[in-house]
């Protein structure tokens, strides 16, 4: 049985490297992946749905909760220079790849930690998440009531094939935390949270 998952602190997977290509309206950039992160063999498409209908980002401290190898980290980096971006990933070869791509896309303005190096106190204009739904229900649930309420707004993209709409249900009606759709694209809901 194979129990290796893109949520794991340290992937089991033997590292293979490769490029990918993430391409949108106003930039594209080139990065590097491997094996144990999420979606390895090319861009999350739910990621970039995300990434082309969600609000530019905002000036201040953003945060890529999840960020796998960087896409959307990279991204809002370039497109908000002003703003300083935490990348955070319990995973270790992806905080490692969210780097090298960081790096590589000349974004200086990207911090990439482990969830528990991001200061307690620290709270963040806007939260952009791609989350790990297949942590199971009980896990992002804990996951997002850590972290929602830290930040000004979140856009979240979630299959409605995983939950999207059940997810979205929670949020609003067990939580009370304003949930908007944002986009309904290939399979995906882009949400709009506000705690």
């Amino acid at each position: 049985m194979d129990t290796r998952h893109y949520f794991d602190a340290v992937p089991a997977s033997a590292s293979a490297p490769r490029a990918v290509t993430l391409a949108l309206p106003d930039l594209t950039v080139s990065l590097v992946t491997d094996r144990g992160v999420f979606s390895a063999d090319h861009v999350d498409p739910g990621t970039k749905v995300l990434l082309t209908t969600a609000p530019p980002p905002p000036q201040g401290e953003l945060l890529d909760l999840g960020c796998g190898y960087g896409p959307i980290a990279v991204v809002l980096a370039r497109r908000a220079p002003g703003s300083h971006v935490w990348a955070v990933d319990v995973n270790a070869r992806a905080r490692r790849l969210t780097t090298v791509n960081a790096t590589a896309a000349g974004t200086s303005n990207v911090t990439v930690v482990a969830p528990d190096a991001v200061p307690p106190d620290l709270r963040f204009a806007a939260l952009y998440t791609n989350p790990p739904i297949r942590i199971g229900k009980a896990g992002l649930h804990h996951l997002l009531e850590a972290w929602v309420p830290r930040a000004t707004v979140t856009w979240m993209v979630v299959s409605k094939h995983l939950g999207a709409d059940s997810l979205a249900r929670w949020m609003s009606d067990e939580r009370g935390w304003s949930v908007s759709r944002l986009a309904s694209r290939v399979s995906y809901r882009v949400l709009e949270v506000r705690p």
